[in-house]
Order: structure tokens, then sequence, then C-alpha cells
């Protein structure tokens, strides 16, 4: 059984997939070939903004943003510590100063609550400038954008939305309409790394705005800086292309995406009616949908999780921990000199989460062994 099963998904686009891949050999265009701007064109369209442009990775895209919101040293950036590194690392190789925030410890994704505290404290401290929240759409699930809109209004803070994790999550507006991820920061960015819900094979990452001015700082930075020669380069940018086979890939992953996060959704239906009562399952707060990056559960503690990671491994049922270690933990930050009593729901997240298998290609059977084996595992615990 695997966690994210990528064999099975290309079975079942095998046919497609290889006719893309076909046509880029046919054409030669590798390096922003015509299926780079038609995938621009699908992704702005389904995220529903003005401007998408593609890049290398996800990590070169937080980059990429930070660089086009002239974010830099002496700089306050407001970014979770529940998340995977690179959120971080992106603001920390900009030269501004992470500001890390703790979590909803039933969402996961960042606490509002505790945003305000941490904005307040940097004011008050009054040694660095307020310039940008970075949120992260974490495990799928859009981040508290009502709220969060909301604060950086108030303190004339920009959005910088990383949906690596949530693209195809979504956010029902007060009219009933679904906004989507990806579409709520002043700019937003995601992921295709294989294993994200929308992953190519190989690196990838996308950036969203509907600001023509970040749009075309973005376009430039991406290729060196570039100006309309490209041999005058007016400013220094990096080198983070998506290459055409990549982005012909995931045209036709893109196609079937929609359908893709209707059945994560089921798979994640069929783990909640199974195991609620016993574990502790993720919400979905109303007027949510998650697109199921992971599904991730709470074990009472640290030492109930490692047992019943280890009683699955046994019967070759896989799990994973998304974040065994917060930020403010990483031996990259501890130069910030944190206190770890700062960040008590982050750090019992850590210490009880772990994730099993979400891919919307598991079988009712194998999805059916994930939970026989996990309910068992649970009842030789409380016997």
């Amino acid at each position: 059984m695997q966690f994210i099963d990528l064999a099975a998904q290309y079975q079942h686009l095998k046919t497609r997939i290889d006719s893309r891949i076909q046509t880029v050999l046919d054409h030669g265009q590798y390096i922003m070939g015509p299926e780079v701007k038609e995938l621009e064109e699908q992704l702005a369209k389904y995220v529903g903004v003005k401007h998408a442009i593609t890049c290398g990775n996800g990590t070169d895209a937080l980059s990429l943003a930070l660089m086009a919101m002239n974010v830099g040293e002496g700089d306050a950036v407001f970014v979770p510590t529940f998340t995977f590194f690179a959120s971080a690392e992106a603001v920390a190789f900009a030269k501004a100063t992470p500001i890390f925030v703790d979590s909803d410890s039933t969402t996961f994704n960042m606490c509002p609550v505790d945003l305000e505290r941490k904005i307040q404290a940097v004011k008050e401290e009054g040694k660095l400038n307020l310039k940008t929240i970075m949120s992260v759409d974490l495990f799928g699930q859009p981040a508290n954008y009502p709220k969060i809109k909301r604060i950086a209004k108030t303190h004339q803070l920009t959005i910088l939305e990383d949906s690596a994790q949530g693209f195809g999550g979504a956010i029902e507006d007060e009219n009933g309409r679904l906004q989507m991820a990806g579409s709520f920061g002043d700019i937003a960015t995601t992921s295709f790394f294989p294993a994200k819900p929308l992953g190519c094979y190989g690196d990838g990452g996308a950036i969203f705005t509907d600001s023509d001015d970040y749009a075309e700082l973005i376009k430039s930075y991406r290729v060196h800086g570039k100006g309309t020669n490209k041999y005058d380069n007016v400013r220094i940018g990096m080198n983070s292309r998506l290459d055409t086979i990549q982005a012909a890939i995931l045209l036709e992953k893109l196609a079937c995406f929609p359908q893709e996060v209707i059945d994560r959704n089921k798979v994640a239906m069929i783990y909640e009616a199974a195991l609620k009562g016993k574990l502790k399952t993720p919400e979905v707060p109303g007027g949510y949908t998650s697109s199921w990056a992971q599904y991730t559960l709470i074990a009472e503690s640290s030492e109930q999780r490692e047992k019943l990671m280890s009683s699955l491994k046994e019967s070759a049922v896989p799990t994973v921990v998304y974040y065994g270690t917060c930020m403010h933990q990483q031996t990259a930050f501890k130069y910030l000199g944190l206190d770890h009593d700062q960040f008590p729901n982050a750090e019992a997240l850590a210490g009880t989460v772990f994730s099993l298998p979400m891919h919307p290609y598991i079988t009712p059977e194998q999805q059916g062994v994930v939970i026989e084996k996990l309910y068992e595992a649970y009842m030789d615990l409380i016997k």
C-alpha cells in the first residue's frame, strides 16, 4: 500500500500524459514552451485570479513573491511555526525576520488570536517594520482568511498565501460562492512537488495575483531580472522556470483535478465515519472545503502515537508525521532566541499528529485495511 499512490494516478492518466509529453518531444521547446503559457492560463482560471506565473518550485515561488513585495532586512513576516520549513526559510533567505505564530488546535492553521498578539508585541518592541503575513493553507484547508484579512487591514500588512498544500481548497463567501485557495493573498503561491494535491513529476511551482504590477515584477525576477530585452537585466533576479514537460504533465493532471478533490473528500468522509469518537479526527469548519493534502489524526500522547504507528507499520500500513518539529524548534532558527512556552498548541500538535494514506485512487479495500488495522491497534491500547 502506498501513502500517496502516484503510480495509480499515472495509470489512470497514462494515455493523455504520454501524448502530452510526446508533443513536447516533437516540438522541442523544452524551456518556456507553449504548454507553460497554456498551463498558466488554466491555473489562473481555476483559482479565479488575473495572473498565474509558473516557476521552478514552491520555495522559489515564495522567494519570488517576497522579492516582488520588497520584503527584506528589517522587515517582520508573520508565519506559522507549525508548517514545512520552506515557509520560514524563504523569509530568512530574504533577510527578513520570521515572527512565528501559534496554531489553531482544531484546524492546524495559523491562530488569528496569536497572530494579533504577535503583531502587537513586534509593534511595541519597535525594532522591525511590520510588513507581511505569510499564511499557510495546511493539510489542504485554507487558513482563516476572514479574520486574517481583517487583521492585515487593521495593521496595514500585506498577505502572502502559501497554498502549496491547500491548492483545491476553498471558502464559501457571504453570497454562497466558493473562493479558491490561491486567491486570498495579495500574492499566493503553490508547489507542484509530486506529493502535493496537484503535483508534477519533478519540481515546479506557481505564483498567483490580481496585481498587474506584482505579476510583471515576478515575470522579470524569475528570469534573471530581465527587462523588455532578454539581454538587458534591469534588476537582480533568479533562474526559476517551470520546464515544458512538467507543464504538459500538469495540464492533464489539472483537467482531472476537480474530480480528484471530490474523491479525496469521499475518502476523508469514510475515515471520519469510522474513526470519530476513537481518535481525534481533523475538523473542517462550515463553509470550508479541504483538498485533503493529508488526513491527519491527533493521538492522546506522543507515546500513543508511537505505538499506533508502530502497529500499523507491522501491518504494512504507511503513516507519516507532519510535522514533528516546529519552526521555532529548528536549529536554523535558534538565533531568534524564542521561548517554547509561546507556542503551546503547535508543540502539542507536533508531539501527537500522524497522517494516514490519503489520495484519490485508494481503493475501498485498501482504505478498509487502514481502518481495520488502526482500530485493532487502538483497541489493544485501551484494553
